[in-house]
């Protein structure tokens, strides 16, 4: 179990959890071993059927300031790239709902995370960047690849050039976040947006919706037995008649699919 005074820990809110990172003083950079809890957390997290939605956020006023440059060759170069390319497969392949919430710095590390995850909601104060040209580093290629699937190549091709640091409007405008809000009405959207998710929505259609999405876009198809699949979970599941009814009714649907343990 975490707890609040971990540098990684995790609260829960019914069906929605989230997933903190927690060095305010460090506008919560990342640790060696924050990315080893952080892939264990996940991995964890996706095997509990009580968890409908994953939000990752920070503690204080930033989301992330990147890796802690401090302890980039602890242990060793290589058993720190294994632990952070862990962490965020573990985020990106996360088989339900995932938001990053993001206010203050999100760079570096703190952009692979947010990047990592489906959906990025983001408040005015927001400020992005993919800095490794800063430093005179490579970005791992991994996060690279995800951030050319979801930027495009162009706009990972302008920030990784740059390093430059962007507010949340150009953020927005670039893709690299979905919605920004004033600081209060953020969370607010955030409060309703996971309760949609969570609460109204099929998890069936989401996490189907996930694979076969993540599927095209990794490889420009989605594998018919992947398709399959979805469709045989859909055929025996009572999700599909209950929301027609409820459809039919003018009533809020009452979905009751889980995926079988273990997924």
């Amino acid at each position: 179990m975490s707890s609040p005074d971990d540098p990684l820990y995790v609260t829960h809110d019914g069906p929605v959890a989230t997933l903190w990172l927690n060095r305010p003083a460090k506008r919560n950079a990342v640790t060696f071993d924050m990315w080893r809890t952080m892939a264990d957390t996940c991995a964890q997290l996706a095997g509990d059927p009580s968890v409908r939605v994953l939000v990752v956020r920070g503690v204080g006023d930033h989301f992330c300031a990147g890796a802690d440059i401090g302890d980039l060759d602890r242990p060793t170069p290589a058993e720190y790239g294994a632990a952070n390319h862990a962490a965020e497969d573990a985020l990106a392949t996360f088989p339900k709902p995932t938001v990053a919430f993001i206010t203050g710095s999100c760079v570096g590390g703190g952009a692979e995370i947010a990047i990592a995850c489906d959906l990025r909601i983001a408040d005015t104060t927001a400020r992005f960047g993919i800095t490794p040209a800063r430093l005179g580093i490579v970005y791992p290629p991994f996060a690279v690849e995800r951030a050319v699937c979801v930027l495009g190549p162009a706009t990972a091709k302008l920030l990784l050039f740059t390093g430059e640091i962007v507010d949340a409007d150009r953020a927005a405008r670039l893709g690299l976040v979905h919605e920004v809000h004033a600081p209060d009405a953020a969370q607010l959207r955030l409060a309703a947006l996971t309760n949609l998710l969570a609460t109204e929505r099929s998890l069936l259609s989401q996490m189907a919706s996930k694979a076969m999405v993540d599927a095209a876009a990794a490889d420009g198809r989605i594998p018919q037995q992947l398709a399959a699949e979805w469709s045989a979970a859909m055929t025996a599941s009572a999700d599909r008649i209950e929301g027609i009814a409820a459809f039919q009714e003018r009533r809020p649907p009452r979905f009751t699919w889980a995926p079988p343990a273990g997924t």
